[in-house]
């Protein structure tokens, strides 16, 4: 039995701008489910590339071990930051192959080569292959997350963004580096009508909230990490089973910080960000992956409008749960 449906959406009113067709998926098999009968609400649809339907069923049954480390957000929530500051922390502050292996080589992304059009490499088999202990990065919606996630039970971190930072950011980064070629209005409507990838991105949150309590998952924010890293890495170190110094966690702060992660090619991804400006052809195109880092941005590109239909959206998104986003 097939464990997910596959919904075509019309071009027309998907990602405008985009050459490439999209599909809604959803899972129907709620075995191994773990919000399975909450509040009797299916799991929700998640927005992707048509090219998803053939791998969903790989993902789904992706082998998971029990010394993975996960990484989960939606995208521009903080992840970059995340895989580095936990792989370093899981691997003996090892700052020299930090600096010499790029982050998407120690941090895998699962499903990139899944969702990606243009990329034709199997990035499943390449997280699934990786040297034990493997850290995993993921975007996809919790219903869509391989099964083992809930009975294996690696650690897993969830790190959340308040939406508007995200919408701004996730505009530059789509603009720029995915081919979106609407403008910035248009992208605001489609991630409030949950039809930019990886949506819906309230939901996307609330699910990994409901499971905040479960010893296996760490749940942040980016905003916390923004407001106090070093007071918060105590706490992941805890999660992740490792103890440090006070001196070597001041050393792995500076590290951590914005401008030296933004000066280092291996987490600013600066190869991969001109090889994609180069596909696209917009080579010479002033992108950084790595842009701003600054919480409560959005109030220098989002127009008034958009900012309060994001609240109403938000509200609407999140009533009945004790999730608040943070904007400070």
């Amino acid at each position: 039995m097939a464990s997910f449906t596959f919904t075509d959406v019309p071009s027309d009113s998907a990602e405008r701008g985009y050459d490439f067709r999209n599909t809604l998926v959803q899972l129907t098999d709620l075995t191994d489910y773990p919000l399975a009968g909450c509040h009797n609400v299916p799991p929700a649809a998640m927005f992707v590339s048509s090219k998803y339907r053939n791998y969903a069923e790989q993902v789904r049954d992706f082998r998971v071990y029990e010394d993975d480390v996960w990484i989960v957000t939606f995208p521009k929530s903080g992840t970059t930051w995340t895989e580095e500051m936990v792989w370093l922390i899981n691997h003996d502050l090892d700052y020299e192959t930090a600096r010499n292996v790029k982050l998407n080589t120690r941090s895998t992304f699962l499903e990139f080569g899944a969702i990606a059009d243009r990329y034709d490499v199997d990035t499943i088999a390449l997280a699934a292959n990786r040297e034990r202990p493997r850290q995993i990065k993921s975007h996809l919606l919790l219903p869509l997350l391989p099964r083992q996630l809930w009975t294996v039970r690696p650690r897993i971190v969830y790190v959340a963004r308040n939406p508007k930072d995200v919408a701004v950011s996730y505009f530059h980064h789509c603009q720029t580096l995915v081919g979106y070629r609407g403008d910035r209005g248009a992208f605001f409507d489609d991630l409030l009508n949950d039809r930019i990838t990886f949506c819906p991105m309230i939901q996307h949150v609330l699910s990994f909230w409901a499971l905040k309590d479960e010893p296996n998952v760490l749940f942040l924010t980016y905003e916390s990490m923004k407001r106090d890293l070093r007071g918060l890495l105590p706490k992941v170190c805890q999660f992740l089973n490792k103890s440090y110094t006070d001196t070597q966690l001041d050393e792995l702060a500076v590290h951590l910080s914005f401008s030296e992660m933004k000066k280092n090619p291996a987490t600013n991804k600066h190869d991969m960000v001109q090889n994609t400006l180069k596909s696209n052809q917009r080579e010479g195109a002033p992108f950084e992956f790595m842009r701003k880092g600054i919480v409560g941005d959005y109030r220098n590109e989002m127009p008034e409008e958009y900012s309060e239909r994001f609240d109403q959206f938000v509200a609407e998104q999140t009533a009945g749960s004790d999730f608040k986003f943070d904007y400070e």
